[in-house]
Parts: C-alpha cells; structure tokens; sequence
C-alpha cells in the first residue's frame, strides 16, 4: 500500500468512479478499497490497519440493513415482506421456517445462514445449479428450496414476471429514480444474451433504487455536514456503508444526522434501517 500513500497528506485517496458498475453504484480504484475483504482472518487483519486520521477521532460506520431486500419489498408488496421490515421480524428466520418446514423459533444459525442465501438469490433468479453450491445442499434439496420459496413469497416470481415482460416490451430496466438501462439482447435469439439481459432486467431495478438511496443519502449527509460546520468528515462508501472520519466531541450530532439523512433518503412502502458502529479502526467500527 506505501505506493498508494499521497506524499503530503501521508494518507491513502481512492478515485471514485460514477460510470463503471451498471447498476449505478460509485466504484473505487487505484486502489480499490470497496474490495477489503472481511470475513477471512488475513482480511480482518488489512481492515484493522485502517485507523481515523488521530486520537481526537474514531471511524464511524453507517450500514443499511437489508437495503436490497426491502427495495423488493417496495416493488413486490409480498404481505410477508412488508410485515416483516414494518414489525422487526427477522425475514431470514421467516424464510428458513418456510423452506425448512419448521415453526419461526425452531430456525437456528444454520438455518437462517442457508435462508439468507436463499432470499439474496432466488430474488435475482439463482437456478437449482447454482443454490446447491451456494448452500451446499444437494440440488434434490436445492430444487425443493426454491418450491418453497415462491409458494410463500408468489408475489416475488410475479414481481420478476413483470419486470421482465417490462423490459422485453420497452427494451430497458428502470429504477425507482427513473434511470433507464438499455437492455437490447433482451429479446435477441442469441439464449446466452438473452438470458444476461433477463437478469440485469430484475437486478437493475432493485440495486440501482438501493444505489440511488445512498447516493441521495451522501449528497443529503454532505449538505447538512457543511451547514452544522462539523469538521468530521465522510471519507469511504462500499456498497450499502458509509464511512466517516469522525471527530469524538461531534460523534453523537453526527449519528443523529446519518441515521435520519440515510433512513430518510427515499420513502419506500417499508422504513430504510440503519445500523451503526464505532471503533479505532475499521475492523472494529464495522
């Protein structure tokens, strides 16, 4: 990293970049810091080595919850979605309880741990191939995983139904912000293509709005920073977090300020959550 290191600042700058990821999301480069890794030991050690810029700050980490998952919420109105994020439940303990046949309270880590992979990837149309390997269950066990999924959530296969037939008809997905992607294979005779253009017709609604939100968020997050005057600062996005640069004395301002900018950045049907965390380091504030 020393070759990263800006020679009068002494710290790492990422560039960031508007136009690379199709969804919309902002992509980090040179060096692309949305890609630490976390869940290894080796990638929990680099993410330590990310400190605040002294001893009069603390990072602060700003995490949507679920963020895709209630932007499908929005889109579908499936009841069991909407309860869900409207009451607290846990919705990957609810789908655990569908797909494994068991009551909500008997869904233990395991379970829920297969549900979320479940969730995230039928919603963007994980075939049986793909849902066996990911949860690693025999694909007899994947295939009735899925059965179970829409017979629960039927308003989510109807949900894909639409946005694909939308999009074979317009020839381009649309976000909840209004941005178009052009999906010209859609309806190509080319069964590979085709298919590539079915699945950005479904994800391009869902992670561009999330994209969206917190693109909003930032620019909300900035204007009120700089009205307050607050000498903290908002250095790092990935994904559905953002960082901050945060001086100790305005902690509790700045935490009331992002949780409302980023659970108020866009109304959607079900409420945005927000989850915060503080450390010395990365690692920790994460």
């Amino acid at each position: 990293l020393n070759s990263f290191i800006h020679p009068r600042t002494g710290k790492i700058h990422t560039s960031f970049r508007q136009t690379v990821a199709a969804t919309g999301r902002l992509a980090s480069d040179n060096p692309n810091l949305q890609n630490i890794p976390v869940r290894s030991e080796e990638g929990r050690k680099v993410r330590a080595l990310f400190v605040p810029s002294d001893e009069q700050h603390v990072l602060l980490s700003a995490d949507y919850s679920q963020i895709e998952l209630r932007v499908v919420a929005d889109y579908s109105g499936d009841p069991t979605f909407l309860e869900a994020f409207r009451s607290g439940e846990d919705i990957h303990a609810l789908t655990g309880a569908a797909i494994f046949d068991v009551p909500p309270e008997q869904v233990n880590r395991e379970m829920r741990a297969v549900a979320k992979e479940v969730n995230f990837g039928l919603i963007y149309r994980m075939g049986a191939d793909r849902l066996a390997l990911v949860t690693h269950r025999s694909k007899d066990e994947a295939r009735e995983f899925i059965r179970r999924f829409f017979e629960k959530y039927a308003t989510i296969r109807q949900l894909q139904e639409e946005l694909l037939e939308r999009a074979r008809k317009e020839g381009y997905a649309l976000t909840r912000g209004g941005r178009r992607r052009y999906l010209p294979e859609i309806n190509s005779s080319n069964g590979q293509l085709a298919r590539m253009a079915e699945g950005a017709a479904v994800n391009t609604p869902i992670q561009g709005t999330a994209a969206e939100i917190i693109k909003l968020a930032m620019i909300a997050i900035d204007r009120r920073m700089r009205a307050e005057k607050l000498r903290s600062r908002m250095v790092l996005t990935i994904h559905d977090e953002l960082l901050f640069d945060a001086r100790v004395s305005e902690l509790p301002r700045l935490k009331k300020l992002v949780t409302e900018e980023m659970e108020g950045a866009m109304e959607l049907s079900v409420p945005l959550k927000v989850e915060l965390g503080q450390g010395s380091n990365w690692l920790e504030a994460h």
